[in-house]
Order: structure tokens, then sequence, then C-alpha cells
């Protein structure tokens, strides 16, 4: 029997050489069945491959003539396409870049060139056990430097200055950890754990004292705080998700009664994307702005809390017994919290549609005309279906396509139509496949369909971008630009007067509807006061839809 093994350079593999020679030394005291199992593996071609792969890689970092310039490759590549993005639709040569990086095969290199650069090649092995007295308790000391983390205390939890929430057991009435902000002191520290009981802070004992107790002994200490801690029986996975959300409501946590700390809530708009890092809490999630420096994370209400919370507020009631929401014709059955988003990138000689929504009368078509006329070639709107006869001047498939009332209605049960209505007795809408032609034509649909339609264009084959068309924010504003531009009412089918008082005021309350009942689907919006300072802003929001990378529904971009 050799006494090592042969590298594949000649030489013998030092380590496995020792082993075998202690095996050898040994065989007078162990058992020789077990030994020979051992000495053969040693001696093996495929573990000897191994060892020598292993070494020449972690040789890397201990030679600088082939050691990593960097170790975040894929962010580089990442940030390299948010760059190329807006010049594919102008250079080839960028194009093609942008193509390339985008391959599996390029982007899986760069995964395990990272992973050796981090020295994530290293084999995680599970911590010996150690044999203690079953009747000793395992005690740890864990220290952390006071910082000016979010602090305050409740009934049962408190948010203390380490960056974990704190609570009184309801079982044993001991205090214990109960949750970790990702970011933390006590995260990062690595050593304080989910479900950990505090026995002492800064040589003070805790036992029958309160949360609020324990935050007044951190606030009265200064520098380092001592913990005691007796560790939990699991340790909880602490790894940050990548979920990304976008918000569909406000939030301001220190108007929320509920929330276990204010100073540690985040707080939010609607349209904001918030990076969503821990999931653990069925109430309570862990988020961070998109795109903010700060590390340490923000309490905000879980998807099922704030569904809760609306349903809740939809079914209150008034003293009189009725209900505070209104009966009407809008999709009340929509909850709207938050929908998961990833990073949508414009596809050279693919656009999406633009579809602009926005009360009656407040100029939707009069700027989906312009844009159209801007670049015939380029954008492009769906001729309408009718069923009323063709008038004197008119050409079909020009200003509408004419069709026969048993035609369209048996097309509209079909679902082919993204919207229709009766005017008059006559059915108008506008086909899915007329939108679709146009995609397919890699031209840009412009729309400027009822609101509503959006329950049948926001889909994954069409991408819409949606831009919300707004008036000026009060009735005088909104009645001084109308009357300033001469506007004539389009509530008048002669459109031959202005628009009235009451048709103002219903402008702005189907506004405010629309914006409740669908403004979080939209991706902009264009406040209409003045007609060509909206238009250059429609503009300026077409061209972005075309070239920048922007957030989309995550099954937009599986």
């Amino acid at each position: 029997m050799t006494a090592a093994v042969m590298a594949s350079d000649g030489s013998y593999d030092p380590v496995i050489s020792k082993l075998i020679t202690s095996l050898k030394e040994s065989e007078g005291l162990s058992d020789e069945q077990d030994l020979g199992f051992l000495q053969n593996l040693l001696q093996s071609k495929e573990l000897n491959a191994l060892v020598n792969v292993h070494s020449k890689v972690a040789k890397i970092n201990k030679d600088d003539r082939i050691a990593p310039l960097l170790s975040s490759s894929m962010q580089v590549l990442l940030e390299t396409l948010e760059l190329l993005a807006p010049r594919c639709h102008i250079s080839p040569l960028c194009r093609e870049i942008f193509h390339l990086l985008q391959t599996p095969h390029l982007q899986s290199v760069l995964f395990a060139h990272d992973a050796i650069a981090q020295k994530d090649f290293y084999p995680h092995l599970p911590e010996i056990p150690v044999e203690v007295d079953e009747d000793e308790e395992t005690i740890k000391i864990v220290q952390l430097v006071k910082s000016n983390e979010p602090l305050c205390a409740g009934a049962q939890s408190a948010e203390p200055i380490v960056g974990a929430t704190i609570k009184t057991d309801e079982e044993t009435g001991k205090i214990i950890i109960a949750r970790i902000m990702h970011g933390g002191a006590a995260d990062r520290s690595g050593l304080i754990h989910v479900g950990d009981e505090v026995i002492e802070v800064n040589n003070i004992n805790v036992e029958g004292k309160t949360p609020g107790d324990v935050l007044q002994i951190l606030q009265n200490s200064e520098g380092t705080i001592t913990f005691k801690l007796v560790p939990s029986d699991g340790k909880l996975d602490q790894r940050e998700s990548k979920v990304r959300v976008k918000a569909y409501f406000d939030y301001e946590p220190e108007n929320d009664p509920y929330i276990p700390c204010k100073e540690a809530g985040l707080g939010f708009v609607r349209g904001d994307i918030l990076h969503i890092v821990s999931q653990d809490d069925s109430y309570w999630w862990q988020a961070r702005k998109e795109g903010e420096k700060t590390t340490r994370a923000g309490l905000i209400p879980s998807r099922a809390l704030q569904e809760r919370r609306i349903l809740h507020e939809r079914t209150a009631k008034e003293p009189n017994g009725e209900a505070k929401t209104e009966n009407d014709d809008f999709d009340r059955e929509l909850i709207a919290t938050y929908e998961e988003v990833a990073k949508l990138y414009p596809r050279p000689g693919v656009f999406r549609p633009i579809v602009l929504i926005g009360a009656p009368g407040i100029g939707r078509n009069e700027l989906k005309r312009r844009l159209v006329a801007r670049d015939p070639e380029k954008y492009k709107s769906p001729v309408p279906y009718t069923t009323r006869s063709m008038r004197p001047g008119e050409v079909a498939g020009r200003e509408y396509l004419f069709v026969t009332r048993e035609k369209m209605e048996a097309d509209i049960a079909a679902g082919k139509f993204i919207e229709y209505g009766e005017y008059k007795g006559h059915l108008y809408g506008t086909s899915g496949e007329s939108v679709k032609s146009i995609v397919n034509a890699g031209c840009v649909c412009v729309l400027s369909p009822h609101y509503q339609a959006l329950k049948t264009l926001r889909t994954a084959q069409l991408k819409p971008y949606i831009v919300h068309i707004r008036p000026p924010p009060t009735f005088e504003s909104l009645k001084q630009t109308r009357t300033k531009a001469r506007a004539k009412s389009t509530f008048d089918e002669t459109n031959s007067r202005g628009f009235t008082d009451d048709e103002f005021q219903e402008m702005i309350k189907s506004d405010e509807r629309i914006n409740f009942l669908y403004g979080h689907f939209c991706d902009d919006e264009i406040l209409n006061g003045d007609l060509t300072e909206a238009f250059e802003k429609l503009v300026e929001l077409a061209a972005k839809s075309e070239s920048e990378p922007l957030w989309a529904p995550t099954s937009w971009v599986q």
C-alpha cells in the first residue's frame, strides 16, 4: 500500500500523506474494517483531484498575480444594463451588447466568478455539538455600542436602541427577544436572536421587570451595553428577502395606534417602491425604500393586516346604519395594498401601449390626437367599431369600422373588446386585436379608454404604460384655465359652448373617484392645466416608456 496520494504534478499531497500515516500508526487501536475504508478513500483518484482543485482555488487569494479585481461583477453587469437601455434604440452596438449581457451563459460565469472572489467555495460544516450538563443553563454575554436607533416601549413590546424588539413571554413572564430589525445593531452583531431570554442588562437583573423597565435601563446607559442572554432553542433565518413591492396606499407610522414601535416605523406614500427584507411576522413586515442608503429596515403593515384594515373601513357603519362607502359602478371589490414588482427593460422594436385615463372632458382625446399627429408613422390609435350607419364624408376604416349590431354583440360576448358602450341606440367599442396589431407592427399604440378598461388592458401580454390625466387641484383653477383657453364642452354634442359649473364639479368628482379606485395602477400622471405644457410632459413620458427600465408587475417580467 502506498504511503501517500500522488498529485497531478508528480508531488505528494502532504495533508493526505499525514492522514494515511496516522491511520497506519492507529491500526492496532481502531477497527480494521473502518481503517481499510478510510485508506481506500484517501488513496482514491477522485479525492486527490478534489483536493488539487480546492488547493488551487484557495490559493487565488494568496497569489497577488491572479487576485480578483472585484467580487461584484454581477452588480456591475446590472448597472451596465441600466446605462445601456436608453441607448439601445439609437446605437446597434449598444443593442448588441445589451442582449449579450443578458445571456444566461455569461451571467452564470460571472456568478461563479463572484462566488470564488468572495471565498464562497469553502464547505459549510455543522457546529460540533458540545456535551453539557442537562441541568446547566447556557449563558451568552453580548456587548453592543449604544446608537441612535429607535427607542420606545409598549404594553407587550418595545424597540430598544439596539434594533431588537423585546416583549414579555405570556407563559413564563420572562423578557425575550421578539424581533430583530434588519440592519440594526443586533442584526449586525449576529449574536442576538429571536427567542433569546434577557437575564441582565448592564449587570442589572431584569427578572420580574417589564419591557418599559428594560428600556429605562438602556436609556440611562452610556457607551457599551452588555446583555446576558439565554440562547433560544433554534435560530431563525435572518437572511434578507429580495422582494420589491409598489405601495398602493400612504402610510404614516406616527399616526398608527397599533404599530409596535412608532419610531421603528417606515413611512411611505402611494407609488413608492419598497424592498421587503423580512416577512417573518404575519402583521408587521420589515422594509426599506428602494434606492435609499440607510441600512436599518423599518416596520410597515403586512399585506394581510392592511387588507383587514381596509375591509373594516369599507364596512364601517354610520350612526344611521348606512355603509360609509358608496354603492356605484366602480370596482370596490379591489383592495389595493402592495404589488410585487421588478424592473421591466425596454426591448428594441417592441413598444408599450400608452394608455391615457381620466375624467370625461379632461382633455385625454386631444392629447392623444396631438401625440399621433406629431409622428403618425410611430404613434397610432386603433380605429373604433360602431353599429351606426356611415355618415356623409366618412370613410370606412378611417373614422370607424362599421359592423352590424349582431356581429358586435357576438364579439362583445366573446370578450374581444377592451371597452364598449352604447350611445343614442348605437354601440361603440375598441377591440383588443386592433391594439395587438399596432404593437406587433412595431408602433406605439395610444389609447384614451374609459378607466374601467384597465381591467382588460393591464395584462402581461400588452404591458401598458398608464398615465392619469388630471385636472387642476381646485374648482377655481379648473374653471380659469378652461375659460382662458376658450375650451368647448365635450358634454355638448355640437361642441359649441363652454363648460358649465356643474360640468366642472362633475369633472373634479369623477377624477377623485378614478384616483381612489385606479390611480395606484398608473405609472405617472399629468396635470392638464395648460394644454401645451401637458402635451410636452406626455412626449417626455412617452420617450421614458420606450428607453428606460421601469418598475412593473413581476408577472410581466417573468
